[in-house]
């Protein structure tokens, strides 16, 4: 059964001050619109890209979104800054209207896009727990039956009967996540807020969300640039880039396709840079054992990086430190060198990493004393494996490299 259905759904927005020229622009809207005719300033808006300026004063947040999630389905909506993810939040809790398209929705939501959404600051806590039932429909007996439970969840039940505007911000996201969790809504969309509470309260509120998709069957939304926390909860994944979707599908292809859009084909590393370094990092590749330079590797063969070193001087005391990010950027594992040569190779062991993407990082360090060159997230390549003994588990995310273990009967 569908939750949600986004058809054709796009927001525009007008540039500037606001209230600057937008009276002969409405008027100008509404002859059209008397005349059945399209809104004349739809064919002028410009893709949103933050970064660059435009030629028109309109800009389109959002433009031709189309999607559909199934009930207690984990969506895990992520892209820059700018690219439309609050936006869509927006029209799918029907804080706003879009400018085009159409949203169905199955059931209630309750939705936490930004500190202290859905409160009133004159109000206690308890009053604003009420309140937030009753414009889900809740009746006050149903609320009464969570009230205990979302107090407990919120670690703040010594200002309950405090008004919200005195809470502190932690203390504001704490009580309204736990209101809009624990409130008997069909479902849940959470914006970014979840970063303004402590590590402690992420992890309860993580947990929360997990339990409200995979055990209570409702369906969340989750916007986050924690990428860690969006693959852990998440099964399904939007990524969208100045306004449009660019990719639909498993949260772990979504996630690797954001990480790696820029600079997927980058197999070497060239420095350009050689003002006045006394060492630095002149050339890296990654190559196959019979000297050629691949992006593809199997589970089963080793991995050799070539690293090119440019020498001015010798400095004391330097080392040659690496480290392999996996798509996520986690760090798999380092190694370091305890000299420095002009020319060093350094190989990977076959069976050692699991299927995935991967890239290298790579310094040269007198530890605890200076940072000489640094080469960071270069030379992606990409290990496949068809043929191990964790291949027939096929997308589950099985870590990042093999262990080195063994089994005992007792």
């Amino acid at each position: 059964m569908l939750a949600l259905k986004a058809e054709n759904i796009s927001k525009q927005y007008r540039l500037g001050q606001v209230g600057t020229g937008t009276l002969s622009h409405d008027l100008n809207r509404f002859w059209h619109q008397v005349r059945g005719k399209e809104d004349p300033y739809l064919k002028i808006g410009e893709a949103n890209d933050r970064a660059s300026k435009g030629e028109s004063e309109y800009v389109w947040s959002l433009r031709d979104i189309n999607f559909e999630i199934e009930q207690g389905d984990a969506v895990g909506i992520i892209g820059r800054n700018g690219a439309g993810k609050s936006t869509l939040l927006k029209l799918l809790s029907k804080v706003t209207k879009p400018t085009t398209g159409k949203i169905y929705t199955n059931g209630r939501i309750a939705s936490l896009l930004e500190v202290g959404t859905g409160f009133h600051p004159e109000m206690t806590g308890r009053e604003n727990i009420y309140l937030n039932g009753a414009i889900l429909g809740m009746t006050r007996k149903e609320i009464n039956c969570k009230f205990d439970e979302i107090v407990d969840f919120s670690g703040v039940e010594r200002y309950i009967d405090t008004p919200v505007k005195r809470y502190s911000s932690g203390m504001y996201v704490r009580l309204a996540f736990a209101v809009a969790a624990h409130l008997e809504s069909e479902i849940l969309i959470v914006d970014e807020v979840l970063a303004v509470g402590d590590a402690e309260f992420q992890k309860k509120c993580l947990g929360k969300m997990g339990d409200v998709s995979k055990g209570e069957g409702r369906t969340v939304l989750f916007v986050s640039h924690d990428l860690n926390a969006v693959s852990q909860l998440c099964n399904t994944g939007i990524l969208l880039h100045q306004g449009l979707v660019e990719y639909t599908g498993k949260i772990r292809e979504t996630v690797s396709t954001y990480l790696n859009a820029d600079n997927d084909e980058v197999i070497y590393f060239n420095n350009k840079d050689t003002s006045g370094k006394k060492m630095f990092i002149k050339q890296i590749e990654v190559v196959k054992n019979d000297g050629t330079v691949s992006k593809e590797y199997s589970y089963d063969e080793p991995i050799n990086f070539k690293f090119n070193i440019c020498m001015n001087e010798t400095p004391p005391n330097c080392s040659f430190f690496v480290t392999i990010l996996d798509s996520r950027k986690r760090r798999v594992f380092s190694c370091e060198r305890q000299s420095v040569n002009d020319l060093m190779t350094l190989t990977i062991d076959p069976r050692s990493l699991v299927r995935g993407k991967y890239s290298i990082h790579a310094f040269i360090n007198q530890p605890k004393v200076a940072q000489l060159d640094v080469a960071e997230d270069v030379c992606k390549f990409i290990v496949t494996d068809s043929a191990s003994y964790l291949s027939k588990h096929g997308e589950y995310d099985y870590g990042s490299v093999f262990g080195r273990y063994k089994w005992n009967e007792k």
